[in-house]
């Protein structure tokens, strides 16, 4: 087998005896870490602390790793839009939190017969949320109903987050040219005074 040591430097060709003699001199294991080369690899390891070691890092992967779940929204063809404007409104929360969302619009009736209903609802949607999302699935009909698959769009919330700081800084500029302090009102008032005193010069003259 290929020897390599602790601190990853290869000891070379060795023999299973050899290599566990080599291992046991220094309080560590002999762990097999490639069987499919020839010969075999097998390194000098503390494996206690190596099994801890990648199950830190599996931790760690798992919590970096996006759970992104399906939430759906169902709407009417003849929606009203305060019902509209607060759907609507929940699946931006959806999509904020990273949730992909689809969208059902339900017919009932001889309202199937005007698919260009549900369309036009779906049409809306996209464009209200465009700021968060894209549209991963094209509306299709599906038996009664009608359905699309929204799902966040990092690049545009990422633009909308700049816009946001940008606005906010313009604010705060404005807010300093227009905010009213007393230097204004003191100039403001000299004006009022010298006005005053030259028509009452202008008077007895």
């Amino acid at each position: 087998m290929r020897l390599v040591d602790e601190d990853g430097q290869q000891i070379g060709i060795t023999s299973l005896p050899e290599a566990l003699n080599f291992a046991q001199a220094r309080g560590l294991d002999l762990v097999e870490v490639a069987d499919k080369t020839d010969p075999p690899v097998c390194r000098i390891m503390d494996y206690g602390k190596f099994k801890y070691e990648a199950a830190q890092r599996a931790k760690e992967s798992r919590k970096k790793a996006t759970n992104v779940s399906v939430k759906e929204m169902k709407y009417r063809p003849k929606i009203g839009r305060g019902d509209f404007a607060t759907k609507t409104r929940q699946v931006e929360r959806f999509l904020e939190e990273g949730n992909k969302v689809k969208v059902t619009v339900m017919f009932r009736g001889r309202e199937a017969h005007y698919p260009e209903l549900g369309e036009q609802i779906m049409n809306d949607i996209a464009e209200a949320v465009e700021h968060l999302a894209k549209v991963e699935f094209q509306p299709r009909q599906d038996g009664k109903n009608m359905v699309m698959v929204l799902a966040p769009d990092r690049k545009a919330q990422a633009r909308r987050r700049r816009m946001e700081s940008a606005g906010d800084s313009s604010g705060d500029v404005s807010g300093d040219d227009v905010s009213g302090d007393g230097d204004g009102d003191a100039i403001s008032g000299e004006t009022d005074m010298v006005t005053e005193e030259t028509e009452s010069a202008a008077s007895s003259l």
